[in-house]
């Protein structure tokens, strides 16, 4: 009888102890699959900035650094392999991109030009689309980070290798701008 209840005991904590792995190894999957969707509209941010750069430059040619800063901030990201690196760059590309929209302010011309327009709208739907999956990554995130430092999970995170992942938040300089009120001019 006794050896019943130990063999028992022996089963519960197993299923118990695959069930809680299960469990990380979905939030995980679950993680990694909302980055897949802000590597899509990575791609596309990506795809556009150099067509941005290109159509700035014939504007604004002495503004050379700053648009060399966004196509290099561009290309880390781009290189950035994987998804710590990618956050990390993804929010020097976005400090380099609100430094080249405060060089735009001084060229009238470039505003009016239909190319350009056209193509910061795009960058504008781009930047949009991000916002809405980079919330889903960071739900994704928390939830996952939640199931990684909750007892008894975090046993079992603990045992097989689970550890809390970083969050994709919007970097030092955009939470900067969106802290500070917006300049209205007429």
């Amino acid at each position: 009888m006794a050896t019943l209840v130990i063999v028992g005991v022996i089963v519960l904590l197993g299923i118990i102890f695959a069930s809680m792995y299960n469990s990380l190894v979905k939030l995980k999957n679950n993680r990694e699959n909302a980055f897949a969707d802000i590597d899509v509209q990575l791609k596309q941010r990506h795809d556009l900035i150099p067509q941005l750069v290109d159509t700035v430059k014939g504007y604004a040619s002495h503004e050379k650094e700053t648009l060399d800063r966004v196509i290099q901030a561009r290309n880390g990201a781009v290189n950035a392999k994987s998804i710590d690196e990618k956050i990390n760059a993804e929010n020097q590309l976005s400090s380099a991109l609100s430094g080249l929209k405060i060089t735009l302010e001084a060229y009238p011309d470039l505003k009016a030009n239909q190319n350009f327009l056209q193509l910061q709208e795009e960058v504008s739907d781009v930047e949009n689309k991000l916002a809405a999956v980079r919330r889903y990554f960071n739900s994704a995130t928390k939830e996952y980070n939640n199931a990684v430092q909750t007892f008894p999970s975090n046993i079992i995170a603990g045992m097989c290798g689970f550890h809390k992942e970083i969050m994709f938040d919007l970097g030092q300089n955009e939470r900067a701008n969106l802290e500070q009120a917006p300049k209205i001019s007429f």
